[in-house]
């Protein structure tokens, strides 16, 4: 079966929308709940984050949620356990998103293989080496249908750029700046010509930006920039002050439509 990335970059090439959360937060029971509704109410793809007691990468937002998603009881074991069945209800892509300790714990080919059983489509981890990558999970994500997608920052050079997008698939997660995650009003020059440079590689793979979309101008640069947008830390904040999942997501996406983004 064709990976359910490499069918949306097929079928939509700009403007993507692909939101992050938190597995476990608000509540422990909430991941099905989350991907759907994203679903129904016109996110293009899903990051399912894996809370961690040290995400290095996260701003204050996402670490509060992770901290209460571990309070919570939430585990690797447990989100694939929740994403049993999950295909039978959703059809955009599901990208499982957290840092290497808690895969290695799990057992790499595991991981992998679980992922496959369940449906996840690609892996984001940021604190994965590209040696490790090499190594350990390229022949395994191309064994269990999985893409390994990595991160590249305004700091990485032209040639691990090119590296990347040699070996490997589904779509290159641009880091908008070399800082963790959170709300930026909006995108410097030097951020601007960062988009640019990128752009003029030409890349194999898609890209999408990340990092610091928290209203309609990043958004906007984002969509202009790249194949589209990640938003993690926005989403999350309405999770955590909306009455329902339901609502939190609709509140994201009438910010995003009415321009009040």
């Amino acid at each position: 079966m064709t990976n359910r990335i490499d069918s949306l970059f097929a079928a939509k090439c700009q403007n993507i929308l692909s939101v992050y959360f938190t597995a476990g937060y608000p509540q422990p029971d909430d991941t099905v709940a989350i991907i759907r509704e994203l679903a129904a109410q016109g996110a293009d793809m899903v990051e399912v984050g894996i809370p961690f007691s040290d995400p290095m990468a996260d701003g204050p937002v996402i670490q509060q949620s992770g901290a209460i998603a571990l309070k919570n009881g939430m585990t690797l074991s447990k989100l694939f356990s929740q994403l049993e069945g999950i295909r039978s209800s959703v059809s955009l892509p599901l990208i499982m998103m957290g840092y290497l300790n808690p895969v290695m714990q799990f057992g790499i080919e595991t991981f992998c293989r679980r992922c496959g059983e369940v449906g996840v489509d690609g892996v984001i981890i940021p604190d994965l080496p590209f040696k490790g990558y090499m190594s350990q999970f390229k022949a395994l994500g191309s064994k269990y249908g999985v893409r390994f997608i990595m991160l590249i920052t305004p700091e990485t050079s032209d040639e691990r750029i090119r590296l990347i997008d040699d070996n490997t698939s589904g779509f290159i997660y641009m880091v908008s700046t070399a800082s963790t995650t959170g709300a930026k009003e909006r995108f410097d020059e030097n951020t601007l010509a960062y988009f640019r440079r990128i752009d003029a590689m030409k890349l194999r793979n898609p890209r999408l930006i990340g990092f610091g979309i928290s209203n309609k101008a990043t958004l906007n640069a984002a969509f202009a920039n790249a194949g589209g947008a990640i938003i993690g830390s926005e989403f999350i904040r309405l999770l955590g002050a909306a009455p329902s999942v339901a609502d939190a997501v609709a509140e994201l996406m009438k910010k995003i439509l009415n321009s009040e983004f």
